[in-house]
């Protein structure tokens, strides 16, 4: 199965704006959530889609990459670093959310979380 276009999981533009891109991540991801969906595989799907897209369009470095070569810039060569690319961590994904909602999400932030792994 070949992956969807970054921008159209996000359902923005583009060149939408940073803020835009962190909005519509936002609301993808309230809206899949597994707490709110539980053992709804097809929203999981989605709610890591969201996040992986996030992932590469809130970063400056990997969105340049990936509006040049789209989904190919994202493989090797420096890509995920071993984030998304080699396989993706519900915990990497919910460390995302202490940044975009102040911690307050799934019990602690992502600083609190990497504190916690040793990092």
């Amino acid at each position: 199965m070949s992956k969807r276009d970054y921008y159209e999981v996000l359902g923005v533009a583009k060149n939408a704006s940073a803020d835009e891109i962190k909005k519509a991540y936002r609301k993808m991801a309230l809206k899949y959530h597994p707490d709110k969906n539980p053992g709804d595989k097809s929203a999981e799907e989605k709610f890591k889609e969201a996040a992986e897209a996030y992932e590469v369009l809130s970063d400056d470095n990997k969105k340049a990459r990936y509006d040049q070569f789209g989904h190919a810039g994202m493989n090797g060569g420096g890509g995920f670093g071993g984030g998304f690319g080699g396989g993706m961590n519900m915990e990497d994904i919910f460390s995302q959310f202490g940044d975009i909602f102040g911690g307050h999400f799934g019990g602690g932030g992502g600083a609190q979380r990497q504190q916690q792994r040793g990092s």
